[in-house]
């Protein structure tokens, strides 16, 4: 996945093979899934950034088309789609609180109106204000 997505934004020609999109999709699922972050702390204190995952996400943009999401009466008009099934995820999502497909709520955390971006990762116990 790594090779494919560096390979990609070095070149973007790339872009459009089934190959390469399979492999963005894929790195932005386990985003938001938790399984990817785009930094991760070491037992030092220590932040290292994933530069090919932030690479992934930039391509994602690329690959995605603008679409309307209707959200009760809200209407968006974007590339990304929003997340969903928030019960089931265990995270409380007050009016006003968005986020996008991408990014990681872990559950326990708590989303006041506010907006979590993809490739955020949001941990539990967390109040996002």
């Amino acid at each position: 996945m790594r090779q494919l997505i560096e390979s990609a934004y070095d070149n973007v020609l790339l872009v459009n093979e089934t190959e390469t999109i399979n492999a963005i999709n894929d790195t932005i699922e386990k985003l938001d899934k938790g399984i990817l972050r785009v930094a991760q702390q070491d037992e030092s204190g220590n932040w290292t950034v994933n530069d090919w995952v932030k690479k992934a996400i930039l391509l994602y943009f690329r690959t995605q088309q603008m679409q309307t999401y209707e959200v009760g009466p809200l209407e968006f008009y974007d590339k990304i789609p929003l997340k969903k099934n928030f019960a089931e995820r265990g995270v409380r999502v007050v009016p006003h609180a968005i986020a996008r497909y991408g990014s990681y709520i872990e559950s326990g955390a708590i989303l006041m109106p506010s907006y979590v971006n993809i490739g955020a990762w949001v941990g539990s116990g967390t109040m996002v204000d």
